[in-house]
């Protein structure tokens, strides 16, 4: 994530600033106050009361877990939008790798999740392998290592400067525009366009087997991850496109200067508020459960949830699955 945009890392013109700056407040606000309660709830319902979880259930659990991680930092966002960076560079550079560790470990954790739906459609009897609760471990094991991993070159380049007369947590220590290049090149690929190809498969081989499903509880589970993974892309791919318009603005400078000077514009003006909209994907998940959960409870019930959870465990077990599939 190239938090920069989202935190008024660039310099941007006190025009745009004060215009965007605001509505970004307002838009983390709100997830905030949806997204921490929510996330909590579905980590204690988990914890609590679903004993028996199902590889899907237990996917859930970690991505609310980094939703979690990433919604508790708002309020230092927040206060830095609204008046300047007063937390020291240390700070600055830890809160941004939380921030990218939760954006890699979420959008990896979505593609796990949708793989695992996709093998359980397709290749059913291939489940049973991964039964075995050693297996889901080491395949989290390596999404957090992998999330922490990717996470790196994003705090290198950060420190605490200027930007409208005004601290912030900048990214203003890029070394070269090959630098800027490689590493928002990095981020969108690895965190947006090879996760997103690779669930565009996934779901467009599933789309007419799960029309031929007899059994509606597994079909409705499929459904609900489907939803998370659309609400994932649709919060982060204006995101990215400003993104790879900073990167055309970077490649182009040389030969066309106005031209990259005029990307280069547009980039900053959007990007501040397509990052904040972008932290919408880690409180939206709770809502969506409360959605499938209205058959048992209405609203954020604690009961509905608790209900769900032990649904989506029972429809997506490996024992439930194979059933399912030798009926079907």
């Amino acid at each position: 994530m190239n938090n920069s945009h989202i935190y008024g890392g660039n310099e941007s013109s006190s025009e745009f600033w004060d215009i965007e700056s605001p509505l970004a407040c307002v838009i983390l606000g709100l997830s905030f106050l949806i997204g921490v309660p929510g996330n909590l709830l579905v980590i204690v319902i988990i914890l609590r009361h679903i004993k028996h979880r199902s590889h899907t259930v237990v996917l859930i659990l970690n991505l609310a877990v980094c939703d979690f991680m990433v919604l508790i930092t708002l309020p230092v966002w927040i206060y830095s939008l609204a008046d300047a960076w007063v937390f020291g560079e240390t700070f600055c550079k830890a809160m941004v790798y939380v921030i990218y560790s939760s954006m890699y470990g979420s959008v990896f954790l979505i593609t796990l999740m949708s793989v695992d739906r996709f093998v359980a459609i397709i290749y059913p009897f291939t489940l049973q392998k991964w039964k075995k609760k050693g297996f889901l471990f080491k395949m989290l094991a390596v999404v957090w290592i992998l999330a922490s991993l990717f996470s790196i070159p994003a705090i290198l380049p950060r420190k605490v400067d200027y930007v409208d007369r005004k601290l912030q947590c900048t990214d203003k220590e890029y070394t070269s525009d090959m630098q800027v290049v490689v590493c928002l090149l990095l981020e969108t690929l690895v965190g947006f366009v090879i996760p997103f190809s690779t669930l565009s498969i996934c779901y467009a081989c599933m789309g007419r087997r799960i029309k031929q499903m007899t059994f509606k509880t597994k079909q409705k589970s499929t459904t609900l991850i489907a939803s998370v993974v659309i609400a994932f892309a649709l919060c982060w791919f204006p995101y990215h496109i400003f993104n790879l318009m900073t990167v055309v603005s970077v490649l182009i400078r040389k030969s066309y200067p106005e031209a990259a000077d005029r990307v280069d514009e547009v980039a900053k003006t959007g990007a501040l508020v397509a990052g904040a909209l972008a932290f919408i994907s880690s409180s939206i998940n709770p809502l969506l459960y409360a959605f499938a959960a209205r058959r048992f409870r209405s609203s954020l019930s604690e009961s509905g949830f608790r209900k769900l959870f032990h649904h989506i465990s029972t429809s997506t077990s490996p024992e439930r699955t194979n059933e399912m599939s030798v009926i079907s």
